[in-house]
């Protein structure tokens, strides 16, 4: 398709679907930031907003005497993977650092939301040698359909160690502490000392002893969370936010020394729990090279009326990747492009894709367009977000909100008796308030059904570059 064909067609999906209506960013924000309340581990504190959610997985870690209660699930299972909720607290805490004077009333529930990770990510580094990956038998889990708090398949903690290495987790836990020490330093500096500190131990052992978690945890970690990029990009990726929390020349260096190491054959639009690759060029996009050129490269393979646009766009106009939960690439991709007009407009310059010229302007406008169709401006007229708008996803794949409560049923359900309720074409009986799901497919259709959980599934990864996205855009 030629570049006039593209533009020609995104235009037209544009104003058939009517992009350029507003949307209320500050309610979506609001949910955006609620709907962490509905995925906590543990006790729950009084201020709990998201009412139908109780205590759960309060004995984490204790069959081998270490506290491992509290943390996210990673999605609408009972599973805690560190390695996606890390990386979901790193964003999180960028959102803050560059969008923090725009979330007004919602920066002390952000706080919050990010506090709930890292205190869990404290207590996931608290024995020296060890970090704890994963909490919960996957397979247990995923062959049962049960509300968080009735749990009974098993609790069973997963580490890596010296002898068994999981380097990229480790390193990701290392950029989620050095981001958020950077959040905190304002306001607790004693709490963001102390999150420092242990970034840059767990960093150091992520260093120290290479290796893949993929390995060591095998199956456990495999296929729900493999590290298919390896763990070179996690290492540099937490040494950039050592450097940017720290200013130590060590960690420049180490970045410096260790680009070359990343694989070659990632595209520059990656970006994710798993790939770091466009994130840690956007980081370092204010030194010189090889960032810059990547940086821009990236945007290159991003725009649609680039010559090496490298992504997919639907016939609507939202960005696709081949794999499921594509939403998470929209909205990561965007957030980049967000972050990265900044430092373009301070400069005044342009990036060339080609004979294409991509303004500072332009890369917010695309932005804009993957967050207005998440929100509704989209062929089918709904939004993706779970209590935002008239219409909106309603059998959501997650085991909390598609079985009744406790409070409506307080009557133990067991791993096969939330079949009847997974199986059922009710929608669910509570409402997960901000949870955005994987969204639809490359012809801009969803079936909105709890079996088609590559669609109909929220993550925490979806959600929090969004957060940065929806601050922006609910002030300019």
């Amino acid at each position: 398709m030629s570049l006039i064909q593209r533009l020609s067609v995104l235009g037209m999906a544009a104003m058939a679907m009517g992009l350029v209506a507003s949307h209320d960013y500050g309610e979506a924000l609001t949910k955006s930031i609620l709907f962490y309340e509905g995925q906590r581990s543990g006790k729950l504190p009084p201020t709990q907003r998201i009412t139908w959610r109780k205590d759960s997985a309060l004995r984490d870690g204790f069959e081998i005497g270490v506290d491992l209660v509290g943390g996210y699930y990673d999605a609408g299972d009972n599973v805690k993977f560190t390695f996606p909720m890390a990386f979901s607290i790193t964003i999180l805490a960028w959102s803050v650092l560059e969008f923090g004077q725009s979330l007004g009333t919602d920066l002390q529930h952000s706080l919050k939301a990010i506090q709930w990770g890292t205190d869990y990510l404290l207590k996931a580094t608290s024995i020296p040698g060890f970090v704890f990956a994963q909490v919960g038998d996957p397979y247990g889990d995923h062959n049962c359909w049960e509300r968080p708090e009735d749990m009974d398949t098993p609790r069973t903690p997963y580490a890596v160690s010296k002898e068994f290495p999981g380097s990229e987790v480790s390193a990701e836990i290392a950029a989620a502490l050095a981001a958020s020490s950077m959040v905190f330093r304002p306001i607790n500096r004693g709490y963001s000392a102390r999150l420092l500190k242990r970034a840059r131990m767990v960093f150091e052992f992520a260093d120290k002893y290479r290796g893949s978690y993929n390995d060591s945890l095998g199956p456990w970690a495999c296929p729900f969370y493999c590290d298919y990029s390896g763990y070179q990009d996690e290492l540099v990726w937490g040494a950039a936010w050592l450097l940017r929390a720290t200013k130590a020349p060590y960690y420049r260096n180490y970045v410096l020394a260790n680009i070359q190491n990343l694989d070659k054959s990632s595209s520059f639009a990656e970006f994710g729990w798993d790939t770091k690759h466009a994130g840690i060029n956007l980081i370092k996009s204010q030194t010189p090279e090889p960032f810059i050129t990547n940086a821009d490269k990236f945007v290159c393979s991003v725009l649609p009326e680039s010559p090496t646009v490298s992504v997919s766009y639907s016939p609507g106009g939202l960005l696709i990747k081949p794999g499921g939960s594509n939403l998470q690439h929209a909205t990561a991709l965007s957030f980049l492009l967000l972050v990265y007009s900044r430092p373009l407009s301070k400069d005044s310059r342009v990036i060339h894709c080609g004979n294409v010229f991509a303004t500072p302007a332009r890369l917010i406008q695309v932005a804009r367009s993957q967050v207005d169709y998440i929100l509704g401006s989209n062929p089918l007229n709904m939004s993706y977000m779970v209590g935002y708008g008239k219409k909106f996803p309603e059998r959501i794949h997650h085991r909390g909100s598609s079985l009744p409560s406790i409070t409506q049923h307080p009557q133990h359900i067991d791993c096969t008796g939330g079949a009847t309720y997974f199986y059922t074409n009710n929608p669910n009986p509570n409402l997960l308030t901000g949870a955005v799901v994987g969204g639809p497919d490359i012809k801009d259709s969803y079936a909105d059904s709890r079996a088609d959980f590559a669609h109909s599934e929220p993550t925490t990864y979806i959600n929090a570059p969004l957060v940065g996205l929806l601050a922006y855009f609910k002030s300019h």
